[in-house]
């Protein structure tokens, strides 16, 4: 699979064409700054989870539109072969596996290293996430509810309000995996 920040750079570049978009306006819509944005197109740097997001959310586009790398018919993706896409401080690590525009889903499978934490705002309404648990513990805050999901568990929530994922395991714990299927209506 080609470096993230290619794949973002290319999806980002062809998304703006598309629209017409100059940076300047691009910017103003996701309140991402215009040279940080030309750095991304040019592939120089790979965007933070949260860069990415605001991105899409000021697309109005999916999280896997942008860092999605084909449409084939069929897909092996392996994860080791992957570059995640990263929190700011690396902790929180996203893979983007699959996107189905038809069925409107999307697959991702994320790392959380012992004190992770990822702020997520509310999706578009009506989305639903599912998660699986492989290892580890999983904090969800979800409006505020609180709730651990362990090893072997998994959970659906409604993600159109604001959610917190957190490993609350401390120094040499253990990471939480897990696979994220987000579902939209």
């Amino acid at each position: 699979m080609d470096h993230i920040n290619r794949v973002v750079s290319s999806n980002l570049k062809k998304i703006r064409k598309e629209r017409g978009l100059s940076l300047d306006q691009l910017a103003k819509m996701t309140d991402v700054s215009k040279s940080m944005l030309s750095q991304i197109e040019r592939g120089v740097v790979v965007p933070t989870i949260s860069t990415v997001w605001k991105i899409t959310s000021g697309l109005g586009i999916s999280f896997a539109e942008i860092v999605e790398q084909s449409n084939e018919n069929l897909s092996i993706v392996r994860v080791t072969d992957m570059e995640p896409v990263l929190s700011t401080d690396g902790k929180y690590k996203n893979f983007p596996l699959f996107k189905d525009e038809e069925k409107n889903f999307e697959v991702y499978y994320i790392e959380l290293a012992p004190g992770a934490e990822n702020i997520a705002g509310p999706h578009e309404p009506g989305t639903v996430e599912y998660i699986v648990i492989y290892s580890g513990t999983l904090t969800l805050e979800i409006d505020g509810d609180v709730r651990k999901i362990n090893n072997e568990e998994a959970i659906r929530f409604r993600a159109d309000v604001p959610h917190i994922y957190r490993n609350e395991a401390g120094e040499g714990g253990e990471p939480c995996r897990l696979s994220m299927i987000m579902v939209y209506v």
